[in-house]
């Protein structure tokens, strides 16, 4: 990295980006996580809707959390659902047969390891089967309201893209962050980033001349624009 990158990415102001995207924040939606939480979803509600969303639109998962939960919303009825019963309720969420077999798995193991308590520390999250560290950090702060922070797609690309980190993968990013995002701003980190990522910071020719932060980024990576 050049001196004059270093230089860009220590001046970025995290303070002043958090804040313009929170007074946004009401224009877009809520990524579906926080919006199953702020209706009072239980921390295991949030754990199995995590698992549903792993690379599926948020659409898709508020349909099959809504049709699952109507039948079985708790370990004990996950349990009592075969894994083609389960299928059919979640499907057509992104590798719906193997989050399946995971439910039943993950729902056993509470039961019988953690006293039908869903864990709320990272490490024994991140014990569970097909729990990494975004799904784990994201059931810490939307099932336990604690600090964590979650890293998924949107907060890889915009964290880079902005200069405030430079890394090539979204377990990169979380460490970085850590060391460097104000712990004041972990919580919303996550749900400010993927609203805004969804709707304004695009992968591919984001919507810059609407931007609220577009006086302010760097633009790294960003070949065209709307």
């Amino acid at each position: 990295m050049h001196d004059g990158e270093t230089k860009k990415m220590n001046k970025f102001n995290i303070d002043r980006f958090v804040k313009a995207l929170t007074q946004n924040y009401k224009n877009w939606n809520a990524p579906v996580i926080t919006f199953i939480s702020n209706k009072g979803g239980t921390p295991f509600e949030i754990l199995v809707s995590t698992i549903l969303s792993l690379r599926t639109k948020d659409e898709v998962t508020a349909k099959a959390a809504e049709t699952l939960f109507a039948v079985a919303r708790t370990t004990e009825e996950i349990l009592k659902l075969d894994e083609a019963q389960l299928q059919k309720l979640i499907y057509p969420v992104g590798f719906y047969p193997t989050k399946a077999k995971r439910l039943r798995q993950i729902s056993k193991i509470i039961i019988e390891q953690y006293n039908n308590k869903v864990p709320d520390e990272l490490d024994e999250l991140l014990k569970l089967p097909g729990v990494g560290r975004k799904t784990a950090n994201l059931v810490l702060i939307e099932g336990f309201h604690k600090e964590g922070v979650c890293v998924d797609t949107h907060v890889h690309r915009i964290s880079n893209r902005i200069g405030y980190v430079k890394t090539k993968n979204p377990d990169q990013t979380e460490f970085a962050l850590r060391k460097k995002l104000p712990k004041k701003h972990w919580v919303k980190y996550n749900e400010l980033l993927v609203a805004f990522g969804q709707v304004l910071c695009r992968p591919i020719s984001p919507f810059c001349s609407k931007c609220p932060v577009s006086d302010m980024c760097p633009k790294i990576g960003v070949k065209t624009s709307r």
